[in-house]
């Protein structure tokens, strides 16, 4: 009789398992963005549209009927944000459909079942990536003069975006294979999303209306810590901003507290994730 110890049928690696598979990881990515394109005429400009026609409904509510745009270049602050806050909640929201939308793999083959919430954050990763260009682009017209810090500091503030979409989105993508409602729980945190972040606003009204402690607080959201870091390396290093004054200051220690502390936040809730979508994924050819 074999002495080789039994494995559980299907029993994986985890996240481990996606970085294995990457080539199914690529044709999980290349057939998201067929199904979703198919038979549309623009395709892959309206990662342009949607966010362009975003940036014009804010700029004209808050920028011209409410005056922000008083404020240097605001135009760039708030795109910036948005941008960022659109690649969470794509990630997030498309993350958390993704084992429901794929059932009928998950019920017949066995594969790494966080390749499908992985692969929604890639695939909201491609739509970024237009809009990031335009900023950059907007950004050189407004002599946009970066250092290499700030430049290094954008890249992460993406990667923390992008750990803490494929952290929530096994949380979600698992739940809702349980209970359908998840979709209306993230649509909720989606909604809000935007305001709970500096996009529309400066952070320092957070402060100056609540007081020190609930900005503490308001500082341990990582989409808020991303988007201030955003504006550092997009906004900040912008002429007219450079020579205004007084230039509303940036969170003191944003890069060697509040971004690390983001860090560790959002790998938290990535190790969290996983360990509830392993627990649960034995359960989904079940439920699905």
């Amino acid at each position: 009789m074999s002495n080789v110890a039994l494995e559980s049928p299907g029993g994986g690696g985890g996240l481990l398992d996606v970085f294995r598979r990457r080539y199914l990881l690529r044709l999980i990515v290349r057939k998201e963005l067929k199904v979703r394109y198919r038979g549309s005429f623009l395709g892959l400009l309206w990662s342009y549209v949607k966010p362009g026609v975003q940036f014009v409904v804010f700029y004209f509510a808050l920028g011209v009927f409410l005056g922000m745009n008083r404020q240097p270049n605001f135009v760039l602050y708030m795109f910036s944000g948005i941008i960022l806050v659109n690649l969470f909640s794509e990630s997030l929201g498309q993350a958390t459909r993704s084992v429901v939308g794929n059932g009928a793999l998950v019920k017949k083959i066995y594969l790494p079942r966080e390749l499908f919430p992985v692969s929604s954050v890639w695939v909201a990763i491609i739509h970024f990536l237009p809009q990031l260009l335009i900023l950059v682009v907007a950004c050189l017209f407004f002599g946009w003069q970066p250092s290499l810090l700030q430049i290094l500091a954008a890249i992460a503030a993406v990667i923390m975006i992008v750990i803490l979409s494929v952290g929530l989105g096994l949380i979600f993508a698992a739940a809702n294979v349980m209970y359908r409602d998840s979709e209306n729980i993230v649509d909720l945190i989606l909604m809000v999303a935007t305001w709970l972040s500096p996009v529309l606003y400066v952070w320092t009204q957070v402060k100056d209306s609540l007081g020190s402690t609930f900005y503490f607080f308001y500082q341990l959201n990582p989409i808020t810590v991303a988007v201030e870091v955003f504006h550092y390396a997009f906004w900040f290093p912008t002429q007219a901003v450079q020579a205004s004054t007084p230039i509303p200051p940036l969170p003191d220690r944003l890069l060697i507290l509040w971004l690390p502390i983001g860090f560790v936040i959002s790998l938290a809730i990535l190790f969290i994730g996983q360990f509830i979508f392993r627990r649960l994924e034995g359960r989904f050819a079940q439920e699905l």
